[in-house]
C-alpha cells in the first residue's frame, strides 16, 4: 500500500501532461530517442486514450461524491395554485361554491454528515393563502393567511453501516485502479516501444555492418583484380571475388530493406505516419549495472501496482460483505426537528407570536424471517474475500518468482557481453592478421571472406546482447519499480513516507 497516495497525486498531472503532448506537431521528419518515442506513444496509443478517459471518469465522479458532502442548497417555487370547486355539506345537506389560491416557496441546506451518516437539513417553507366560500355557516367567508415555518432537523441512521463513507470510499478506490490500470498500462507502453527502438537500432547496425563488409569486398575486388592483370593470381580468385562483391551488394538491400520494414512497424506501434522520415538517435553503450537482489524484491512488494490492485480487491470484497452482512438487517432511524411557525393575515405580524414546533422519532426496521437469504449472501462475500486474499498472495509470489528470474537472466546477459566483447576483439585481430596475409598473397579471397564474415557476426552479436541486456534491465524496472541505473526509485520515498504519516 506504500504507493497509494502517489497514485492518488499523479493521476491528474499525468492526464494533464498527455493533453499537452497532444497538443504538439509532428513534423515529416522525426530524429527519435527512446524517450521522444515514449511521449509519442503514450499520445497516440487507442489503448492509453481510453484508459485516460477511464481515469478522467473516476476522477469526475469522485469530485461529484465530495461536493455533494459539502452543503447543498436548493429554492423550491410554487409561484400560483388555484382551485375552484363545488362541495357538499353533509351536516347542512347543501351544496356550496369553494374557491382557494397560494402562492410560496422552500428554501432548504441539506448537508450530508460523513461520519455518522447523518444528514442535517434547515428548511424555511414561506406561503400565502386565500380561500373564499360560500357556504351560509362559514364564520369567514374570505380568509387570507401569511404562512412561515423554519426549523432545522437531523436525521441519524442507527444499528447498520455507514453508507455515506463507503459510497466515497468506493469512489476512491475506483479513481485508485483507474489510475493503476493508466500506469500498468503506460509501463507495457514503455517496453514495448524500447523493444520497436532497440530492433530498429539493431536493423540499423546490421545495415552498417553490411556497408562495410561491402567496402572490404570492394577493396578486396580492386586487389584481386589488379593482381589478375599483373598475373600474379588465377583468373579463378577474380570470379570468387566478384561472387563475394554481389553477396556482400545483396546483404546491404536486404539490410536496407529489414531495416525500412522495422521502421514502418515501429512508426505504427508509435503512431506516426508512414510517410515519417524516422532517424534513430542512440547510443548502445554495454555498461552494467550492479543489482541487489533483496533489494529488488523488497521494493516491488512494498511498491508494485498490481500488489495495490489486490489490495483494492480486498477493501472492495470488505465492502461487498458488510454489505451482504446488512441483508435484512435490523435497523432504524433517528429523527428531532425544531423550529418556529408563524401564521398572520398580515405579513408585518408574521413573526409577532411565533409557535415552537419540536419533534422527534424513532423508527426501527425489524426482519422476521428471510427464509436464508442473508446467511447466503454472507457466505457468498465471505468466499468471495477468500478468492481476493489468495490471488494476493499468488501475486506476491508470483512477484519475487519473477524478480529472482530477471536477476539470474541480467547476470547471464552480462557474461555474454564479456564474451561477446572479447569475441569481437579476436575477430578484429584475426582479420587484420589474415587481411595482411591475403595482401601478400599468402590467403584466398574465399578464406578472407570466413574471416570478415566472423567479424561481422561477432559485431552483430554483441549489439543484440547489449540490447538484450537493455530490455532486460528496464524489464527489471518495470518489475521492482526502481531504477537501478540511477539508483532511485520510480516512486519517490517522500511521497510514500507522508502517506504513512497520514494515514
Amino acid at each position: 500500500m506504500k504507493g497509494k497516495r502517489f497514485y492518488r497525486q499523479i493521476g491528474m498531472g499525468l492526464v494533464t501532461g498527455l493533453m499537452f503532448l497532444s497538443g504538439t506537431s509532428l513534423e515529416a521528419q522525426a530524429l527519435l530517442t527512446v524517450d521522444r518515442s515514449m511521449d509519442i506513444a503514450v499520445v497516440n496509443s487507442p489503448e492509453m486514450q481510453q484508459t485516460e478517459l477511464s481515469l478522467v471518469r473516476s476522477q469526475e465522479r469522485l469530485n461529484a461524491q465530495r461536493a455533494r458532502l459539502r452543503s447543498q442548497m436548493s429554492i423550491t417555487l410554487n409561484p400560483f395554485e388555484y382551485e375552484k370547486t363545488n362541495r357538499f355539506d353533509s351536516q347542512t345537506s347543501e351544496w356550496f361554491l369553494n374557491e382557494s389560491a397560494s402562492s410560496g416557496g422552500t428554501f432548504a441546506i441539506n448537508n450530508r454528515i460523513l461520519p455518522t451518516d447523518g444528514e442535517l437539513t434547515l428548511v424555511n417553507r414561506f406561503s400565502y393563502d386565500y380561500s373564499f366560500t360560500e357556504s351560509a355557516y362559514a364564520v369567514d367567508p374570505i380568509n387570507k393567511t401569511f404562512n412561515n415555518r423554519l426549523y432545522l432537523q437531523y436525521t441519524q441512521p442507527i444499528f447498520t453501516y455507514n453508507r455515506i463513507r463507503m459510497e466515497t470510499e468506493t469512489l476512491e478506490l475506483d479513481y485508485e485502479a483507474s489510475l493503476i490500470r493508466y500506469l500498468l498500462m503506460r509501463l507495457s507502453l514503455e517496453r514495448d516501444v524500447s523493444v520497436g527502438f532497440y530492433a530498429v537500432y539493431s536493423n540499423q547496425m546490421r545495415l552498417e555492418i553490411a556497408q562495410d563488409d561491402l567496402k572490404n569486398n570492394e577493396e578486396s575486388y580492386e586487389i584481386i583484380s589488379n593482381k589478375v592483370q599483373g598475373g600474379l593470381l588465377a583468373l579463378e580468385e577474380l570470379y570468387q571475388a566478384e561472387v563475394n562483391l554481389a553477396t556482400s551488394r545483396s546483404g546491404v538491400f536486404n539490410a536496407e530493406l529489414t531495416l525500412a520494414n522495422s521502421r514502418d512497424q515501429f512508426k505504427v506501434l508509435i503512431g506516426l505516419p508512414l510517410d515519417t522520415t524516422l532517424m534513430i538517435a542512440a547510443e548502445i553503450i554495454a555498461d552494467t549495472v550492479p543489482v541487489n537482489q533483496e533489494l529488488a524484491i523488497t521494493h516491488a512488494l512494498n511498491h508494485r501496482m498490481e500488489l495495490r490492485e489486490r489490495e483494492i480487491d480486498l477493501e472492495q470484497a470488505n465492502f461487498d460483505l458488510i454489505v451482504a452482512k446488512s441483508t435484512n438487517e435490523f435497523a432504524g432511524s433517528v429523527t428531532a426537528s425544531f423550529g418556529v411557525q408563524g401564521n398572520s393575515e398580515e405579513f408585518a405580524n408574521l413573526f409577532e407570536t411565533p409557535t415552537n414546533t419540536p419533534a422527534i422519532g424513532l423508527t426501527f426496521n425489524i426482519p422476521i424471517f428471510d427464509w436464508g437469504e442473508r446467511k447466503s449472501e454472507i457466505r457468498a462475500a465471505e468466499a468471495s474475500l477468500q478468492s481476493t486474499q489468495i490471488s494476493y498472495e499468488v501475486e506476491q509470489t508470483n512477484i519475487e518468482l519473477n524478480i529472482r528470474s530477471v536477476v539470474r537472466n541480467l547476470k547471464n546477459l552480462e557474461n555474454q557481453i564479456g564474451i561477446q566483447r572479447k569475441t569481437v576483439e579476436n575477430a578484429v585481430l584475426a582479420y587484420d592478421i589474415n587481411l595482411e596475409r591475403y595482401r601478400n598473397g599468402d590467403l584466398t579471397s574465399m578464406d578472407l571472406g570466413l574471416y570478415q564474415n566472423q567479424l561481422s557476426e561477432a559485431r552483430m552479436a554483441l549489439t543484440n546482447a547489449i540490447i538484450d541486456y537493455k530490455i532486460e534491465l528496464l524489464n527489471l524496472k518495470i518489475q521492482t519499480l526502481y531504477d537501478f541505473e540511477k539508483q532511485l526509485p520510480i516512486i519517490p520515498e517522500e511521497l510514500t513516507s507522508n502517506e504513512d504519516n497520514n494515514r
